[in-house]
């Protein structure tokens, strides 16, 4: 890097950090999760206002590489926290209607998002049709887990029957929407290591989760590293985790399949504080970064009306889809119709999850940048639904009972 690259890069940092701060503000005022204000910040400094002046200005390109690497990183980050933060204690007592109700809150959108696939592919033709189904659908199905959790905790459900089977539910669907992703790196990746991917993804995931899981919770919990002043237990979770996402990278699988599983397996008891401490560092300076990256690759201006009307398919399937699906699983297990809606309505959240999934499909070309936009769109449309829909279900704050087992509540808000 040049001194001028240097300068250009330290101040765009410092603009990206105020801004992002300040559009999750004004996010929260309007009763919103963060995570839309610093989406929509993204989407407003990118092309899509003055054709690009105001991000040609602040985040010229020779810098842009090296924000995307920097993003890259943050994206790393938070899928570790996203692993570490599912909890098998959800399903005790709730497997039943939380198998019911995650079954139909998957099947339902992504059969839906593999037909929608097949009258959007010949004017988005992106090589291999089989793939693009299996994304679409994939896509359509994701709940966000982190900022479902936020949502329920700043409206005092998280400790909640409702809150609990929501909870459980999206951490189901984030597990299936990552393997079904996997699938289509598998299928529509050309890196040079994709010969290797189903000779060693199954090996390696068996590693970590018997013995790599094993060894962290011999060593997290050795009493000399417990009493160390030094942070001996963040510098071997922040060593694993990219090491881990390195891995998944080199065998032709995406680098958050690695971090996400080193997520997964650490011990909840000593891997809690440290998830904690890399959220609040990597949701202030890192995923920012990211949502300026994936805002400026979003293209509103030149939007025909049939982009209009694909928008309004790929909404009315991504929300009817997944709504439908997880209404229709509750019912079935003899929940009453305003839980039932409101679970359904948690569920349609999507948030972070779905703009990294979309950020996939975009670099293995299973995307073009018209429906990258598209579908943008509708991951803000459906997560900013979720408070509004849910207050007019429940104006109180606090349905159901509190009593409950509590939930684990996000630490990224994301």
């Amino acid at each position: 890097m040049t001194t001028g690259q240097t300068t250009t890069l330290l101040v765009a940092l410092a603009v990206i950090v105020l801004l992002s701060y300040a559009a999750g503000a004004v996010a929260r005022r309007l009763g919103q999760p963060p995570v839309i204000g610093e989406v929509a910040l993204g989407v407003l400094l990118g092309p899509t206002l003055l054709h690009g002046a105001i991000s040609d200005a602040v985040f010229p390109t020779d810098i842009r590489p090296f924000l995307g690497a920097l993003a890259n990183i943050g994206v790393a980050l938070f899928m570790f926290t996203v692993g570490a933060e599912l909890d098998a204690m959800l399903l005790r007592g709730r497997k039943l209607v939380t198998g019911t109700v995650a079954s139909g809150s998957i099947a339902l959108p992504f059969a839906l998002g593999s037909v929608l696939a097949l009258h959007l592919f010949d004017d988005h033709p992106t090589g291999n049709r089989t793939a693009f189904m299996l994304f679409m659908g994939a896509a359509m199905s994701v709940t966000a887990f982190p900022v479902l959790a936020r949502i329920l905790t700043d409206r005092g459900m998280s400790r909640t029957w409702l809150g609990n089977v929501a909870l459980a539910c999206a951490s189901i669907d984030d597990v299936l929407a990552w393997t079904l992703l996997a699938v289509v790196v598998a299928i529509g990746g050309e890196g040079a290591g994709s010969q290797w991917l189903l000779l060693l993804f199954v090996p390696y995931v068996t590693i970590m989760v018997t013995a790599v899981r094993a060894g962290l919770h011999r060593l997290l919990s050795c009493p000399r590293v417990l009493r160390s002043r030094q942070p001996v237990p963040l510098v071997i979770t922040l060593v694993g985790l990219l090491l881990s996402a390195a891995f998944t990278e080199w065998i032709g699988l995406h680098f958050i399949f690695g971090a996400f599983l080193f997520g997964a397996i650490m011990p909840r008891a000593a891997g809690d504080p440290v998830s904690a401490r890399i959220s609040h560092l990597n949701g202030i300076l890192l995923l920012p970064i990211f949502f300026i990256v994936a805002g400026l690759k979003v293209n509103l201006s030149g939007m025909t009306g049939a982009d209009v009307v694909d928008l309004g398919l790929i909404l009315t399937v991504a929300i009817g889809g997944k709504f439908l699906g997880a209404f229709a699983g509750a019912r079935l297990n003899g929940m009453r119709a305003r839980p039932a809606a409101a679970l359904a309505v948690l569920m349609n959240t999507r948030g972070l999850t779905e703009l990294i999934i979309l950020t996939v499909g975009l670099q293995l070309g299973v995307l073009d940048g018209r429906l990258y936009s598209s579908m943008v769109i509708m991951a803000l449309v459906t997560t900013a639904l979720t408070g509004p829909l849910l207050q007019l279900l429940y104006p109180t704050p606090t349905p159901g009972s509190a009593d409950e087992t509590p939930a684990t509540a996000s630490k990224t808000g994301r």
